[in-house]
């Protein structure tokens, strides 16, 4: 635990996502076209060093005309110094075939002024649930069921959008291979039936294990955090139980842990009502919620 990487228990209290909620969707205009647009550019890189280069570099991020032609500026440059633009958290697929762009960064850009066209935001803002969200978003070039599923996340944490993330969950490939290690079967189940069962079942299971877990002031384990449970359920057990087999054949984790000195302000949706108590934090740092 100590020597690789692994997310919270709670999707929305990692760092990286903690600095969406906090740093991009919350600050800066609030218009659902321009938090949409700060959204998708910050997941499409997912690396907050890179969207912290953007910003200092061209100062607030909106959508304009001239936006994609100056972050191409700056991104490039930066590439030719040997910076990192990507998280290593998932892999963006490249594009370059389908926008006919020698980068991979240019290629995203384009995608990006595809997603914030008309159309595609008002598809977004018309959906009625967080499955209609995932199938307006699945339906774009390069986003498949992974991307569509955690980006829909992402814009959930926003205003533009007010569905439960108990309504629908994707399991992606980590998922998978998670689960196929705790279950022997799932007889006429499917993966996202089982995270359901398990997501629907906390409350039992830690009684019964004698558990005294610590929930995020009073919000369960929804169905996006199980999911990504058996996600780090799969990456513990490639290193502590190497001979569960799962599946994709990964034997390893590849992300070490490097301690930031970067301080942590836990900001989570206004919509989710958490009533905060710094004598109750779950984690340390600095606790700041624009609800309270």
């Amino acid at each position: 635990m100590n020597e690789y990487k692994f997310t919270n228990a709670y999707r929305a209290s990692d760092r990286v996502s903690q600095y969406l909620i906090r740093r991009v969707i919350y600050e800066g205009d609030q218009k659902p076209e321009q938090v949409l647009f700060r959204i998708l550019l910050f997941k499409l890189f997912n690396k907050i060093e890179t969207w912290e280069l953007l910003k200092s570099q061209t100062g607030d991020i909106r959508l304009t005309d001239k936006a994609f032609s100056a972050y191409e500026r700056v991104l490039s440059r930066a590439q030719d110094s040997g910076r990192t633009l990507y998280s290593g958290a998932y892999i963006m697929p490249p594009g370059s075939g389908i926008y006919s762009a020698e980068r991979k960064h240019q290629a995203h850009l384009k995608l990006l002024h595809h997603l914030t066209r008309g159309r595609v935001v008002n598809a977004i803002l018309n959906s009625k649930n967080m499955n209609d969200l995932f199938s307006v978003l699945r339906d774009q070039p390069l986003i498949g069921d992974f991307l569509a599923y955690q980006f829909g996340t992402d814009i959930n944490y926003s205003a533009v959008t007010d569905f439960s993330e108990m309504d629908f969950t994707v399991p992606g490939p980590g998922a998978k291979s998670g689960i196929k290690k705790c279950f022997d079967s799932l007889g006429d189940f499917t993966e996202a039936d089982l995270i359901r069962h398990v997501t629907d079942s906390q409350e039992d299971s830690f009684r019964a294990l004698g558990i005294q877990f610590r929930n995020l002031w009073g919000r369960s384990l929804q169905l996006i955090d199980c999911q990504n449970l058996f996600c780090e359920v799969d990456k513990y057990t490639r290193v502590f139980l190497p001979h569960l087999a799962g599946k994709g054949g990964r034997t390893r984790i590849k992300q070490r842990f490097r301690p930031s000195a970067r301080p942590l302000e836990y900001s989570y949706p206004p919509k989710w009502k958490l009533r905060i108590k710094k004598t109750a934090a779950p984690m340390q740092g600095d606790l700041w919620n624009p609800a309270i």
